[in-house]
């Protein structure tokens, strides 16, 4: 199994340690592609220049943020690990998705999304991780993806290393018990919601809705105007 392994951060703490320690889990060193945010971005910011709803090629950091997305397209699991900084994504995290809006499904979703799973992970001393992981995953499934997992934990400690040894044990057997159940290789099915949303922007795109002509024939092309859809590529 091919992962695709984002950090929200560039140095080695507990979301990503706990992320490692599930990809280590399911796949050996040669199957996973390991990217750090920003640095894998070189520091970037999205300008909001809407280059990317003509054309995606457009963008002024378009090979910055390709060479993470290839990685993803070429994945059957994509892991996303951030801490919680003041109850939200990291800075380098939120970067990410802002620079990925154009594959979200009311633009142009990219079909090999439909038959991907993720898991999206985030710590934090206190209280907050259950609201980052909302927050990545809510992006995930706006690209189509139908099979996210979200792991919050409230460490209490300011690294891995401060981490108590009996919360680390809850820690990895949860994370144990989920990696056997990915592990399997199941067929990943796309659920009602999913498809609900997926026609909801066809429909918009259909009747002129979306955001640039160029979209339109991109849904066009894709055949999603007819009967195609893409999970059952």
């Amino acid at each position: 199994m091919k992962i695709a392994l984002v950090h929200g951060q560039n140095r080695k703490g507990s979301s990503y340690n706990i992320g490692r320690f599930l990809a280590d889990k399911i796949a050996g060193d040669n199957d996973i592609k390991e990217f750090f945010l920003p640095k894998d971005l070189g520091g970037i910011f999205c300008l909001g220049c809407y280059q990317c709803i003509k054309n995606p090629a457009s963008c002024p950091y378009f090979q910055q943020k390709q060479n993470i997305m290839d990685a993803i397209l070429d994945s059957d699991l994509l892991i996303f690990t951030s801490p919680t900084y003041c109850m939200l994504p990291s800075a380098g995290m939120k970067t990410f998705m802002d620079l990925t809006f154009n594959y979200w499904m009311v633009h142009r979703p990219d079909a090999g999304m439909f038959n991907k799973k993720a898991v999206v992970i985030s710590t934090a001393a206190g209280m907050g991780a259950g609201k980052v992981t909302k927050e990545i995953a809510n992006t995930l499934f706006y690209w189509g993806i139908p099979k996210i997992s979200r792991l919050g934990f409230a460490v209490q400690a300011m690294n891995w290393e401060s981490v108590k040894p009996d919360k680390k044990n809850k820690i990895e057997k949860s994370v144990t018990k989920l990696a056997a159940e990915l592990s399997k290789n199941k067929k990943v099915r796309v659920g009602i919601k999913t498809k609900f949303m997926f026609n909801i922007m066809r429909m918009m795109q259909k009747n002129g809705m979306g955001s640039s002509p160029e979209e339109k024939e991109y849904w066009q092309s894709n055949g999603w105007f007819d009967s195609n859809r893409p999970w059952k590529k």
